[in-house]
């Protein structure tokens, strides 16, 4: 006996009547995607108040920029394995100086001399700009689904 995935094959096959299934299709519809355009103008419009969530939203942008399609939470890792590796892989900024100016108000740019000296005693820059990278991909996750909700409304 054949089972329901075998009929709806022969069915797509031989274009029976021409007629259109009422199957519902795992296929996104247009409106219900979400452009980045979109979700950069949603995390443009959020306040920043401090210096890392500016940096924070920075991030995410530069990354909504490199996106070459849509939107999806695979794609913004370019291939690394987690933000760790996309942030010592080099994907994002590389010398301490850029990433402490990118990440830090200027009394703690002053402490860290322009990031000569390591933030903390558990952090390297690069594992603070790891840690902002995740917060930004958090953001856009956030504003994806607002956007998607927006769209559906």
């Amino acid at each position: 006996m054949p089972n329901l995935f075998t009929i709806t094959k022969i069915e797509s096959v031989l274009h029976l009547n021409n007629q259109p299934t009422n199957q519902p299709t795992n296929k996104p519809t247009k409106d219900m995607t979400t452009t980045n355009k979109q979700i950069a103008s949603l995390i443009q419009s959020e306040k920043t108040r401090s210096a890392w969530s500016k940096a924070v939203q920075t991030y995410a942008l530069e990354m909504l920029e490199e996106l070459e399609s849509d939107y999806t939470a695979a794609n913004l890792l370019n291939g690394a394995e987690n933000w760790k590796a996309y942030s010592y892989g080099g994907c994002a900024l590389v010398y301490d100086a850029d990433i402490a100016e990118r990440l830090c108000s200027p009394s703690e740019l002053k402490k860290t001399r322009n990031g000569e000296r390591q933030p903390n005693a558990r952090e390297t820059w690069l594992d603070c700009q790891a840690r902002a990278l995740f917060q930004a991909a958090r953001l856009i996750d956030r504003k994806a689904r607002v956007a998607a909700l927006l769209a559906c409304a």
